[in-house]
């Protein structure tokens, strides 16, 4: 039976490690004895982030990361984005060289902006990179934990690993497609959460499903524009990582980084929203890391200027509607007409 350790015990870590053992594999859980990695262990139950959702007794629960990761042959990365280097680093004198990486974060490291596959390139180097996946798509841990059918990509730089990978993970209702662009699939993951933040905020404002609707379609312009300029190939982003997590990130009761623009939208400061949702809003870090990019790389991304204005210079998300609203005149699509000579 192979063995597959899940780093991070969050809702997600844990919905991973629920799915994979219906899969008849031998599974760990890790986390940090301030997850309450001792009340998962007596309890079976990750009350703070998945309540009603058994563990099974056959996964094992612990904060030994030795222990956690020996014999593993696959280890999944379900840690927040901003604590993937502190963990991989811990993990660097342990991993076994044959061992496969799993990445399931969704963000950019801010000081950096590296995606999170050229982070563990950074510390584990490049011979790393034939066993490194990303796991990504709409794919919200209460409804996986649940068994509610569920599709994803994942994507590798070696084909055979986005094969076995993607063979860990198959179920009657959990099913995988393959993808070779790992920085596509990366970026997709990460944009989105920026664009869930707004359309939370034109809900918590009021604001209707025009507005939403507008919002998911010139915010999937920017993310296509920013995702191609930093190595991913536009045609993943109108896929599961692309536009299929953004669907799901905007409009889902169960997105903490909506929830978190709904509550900034009525008037909660950064600080309140985040001690109000509890947990790592995600979208929050990348609109810092994608703010730095995008002036760096001179790319036009309103929304995203938007966002980061309202997070971090206390600008109000109505005023921010407004300014969005009476922009410069535009073409829709500036490609189309650029080619056409007479028009």
């Amino acid at each position: 039976m192979k063995k597959v350790c899940v780093l991070g015990a969050g809702s997600w870590g844990t919905a991973q490690a629920i799915l994979l053992n219906k899969n008849l594999y031998d599974i760990t859980i890790w986390g940090r004895p301030e997850d309450n990695i001792d009340d998962l262990k007596i309890t079976r139950e990750n009350k703070r982030f998945l309540p009603g959702v058994r563990i099974p007794d056959n996964i094992e629960i612990t904060t030994d990361m030795v222990k956690a990761v020996t014999r593993a042959s696959f280890i999944v990365l379900a840690v927040p984005s901003q604590a993937m280097r502190s963990v991989v680093e811990k993990l660097s004198k342990l991993i076994n060289k044959d061992t496969y990486l799993i990445n399931t974060a969704k963000g950019l490291e801010i000081e950096t902006r590296m995606r999170m596959s050229q982070v563990v390139e950074d510390i584990l180097g490049k011979e790393i990179k034939p066993r490194y996946a990303v796991l990504s798509g709409p794919s919200h841990a209460e409804e996986v934990a649940r068994e509610v059918p569920t599709v994803v990509t994942v994507a590798a730089f070696c084909k055979d690993t986005a094969f076995y990978v993607q063979d860990l993970y198959m179920s009657p209702v959990f099913r995988v497609y393959t993808n070779p662009d790992v920085a596509g699939v990366e970026l997709g993951g990460a944009l989105k959460n920026i664009l869930a933040l707004t359309t939370g905020m034109a809900d918590g404002l009021g604001y209707g499903d025009n507005t939403q609707a507008a919002l998911i379609t010139r915010g999937l312009a920017e993310l296509i524009r920013l995702g191609e300029a930093m190595g991913g190939d536009p045609r993943t982003f109108s896929g599961l990582s692309g536009i299929g997590d953004l669907l799901v990130t905007c409009g889902s009761r169960h997105s903490r980084n909506r929830r978190a623009g709904f509550l900034i939208g009525q008037g909660y400061s950064l600080d309140d929203t985040l001690t109000e949702i509890g947990m790592v809003v995600e979208g929050v870090h990348t609109t810092r890391a994608i703010h730095r990019v995008s002036s760096e790389m001179n790319i036009e991304m309103p929304i995203t200027n938007a966002c980061y204005n309202i997070l971090y210079k206390n600008e109000s998300a109505k005023k921010a509607v407004n300014l969005l609203m009476q922009r410069r005149k535009k073409h829709e699509i500036e490609e189309i007409v650029n080619n056409i000579h007479d028009w």
